[in-house]
C-alpha cells in the first residue's frame, strides 16, 4: 500500500497487466484491449470478427494470445461475442 494526498491505495493500482510474449516484449493488457477494440470497431457489421480471426489478426502484429484470453478481454470492454454482434446488427437495419 502507498498513502498519498489523494488517499491510500495498492501498488498494483498504479501498474497494468502484461501479457507474457513468445520471443518479443510484453505487450500491456491495456494495449491488447485497445487493439481488440479498435478491430472490432473496423470489421464489417454483416461479418463480425471472431475470436479465433482476433487472435490471428494480432499474431500479424506479433501479439500472440490465446482465444480464451481475447474471449475475456472483450467481455471486460463489454463487447458481445460475434455471433451476438451479428444478431444486434440485423435489428440495427
Amino acid at each position: 500500500y502507498i498513502q498519498t494526498p489523494r488517499g491510500t491505495f495498492e501498488l498494483k493500482y498504479f501498474f497494468s497487466t502484461g501479457v507474457a510474449q513468445y520471443g518479443s516484449a510484453d505487450q500491456s493488457a491495456i494495449a491488447i484491449k485497445a487493439y481488440i477494440k479498435e478491430l472490432i470497431q473496423a470489421e464489417d457489421s454483416k461479418k463480425p470478427l471472431s475470436d479465433n480471426k482476433l487472435m490471428s489478426l494480432l499474431e500479424e502484429k506479433d501479439i500472440v494470445v490465446a482465444r480464451r484470453t481475447i474471449a475475456k478481454y472483450r467481455e471486460a470492454l463489454k463487447i458481445p461475442s460475434s455471433s451476438e454482434r451479428k444478431k444486434l446488427n440485423q435489428f440495427k437495419l
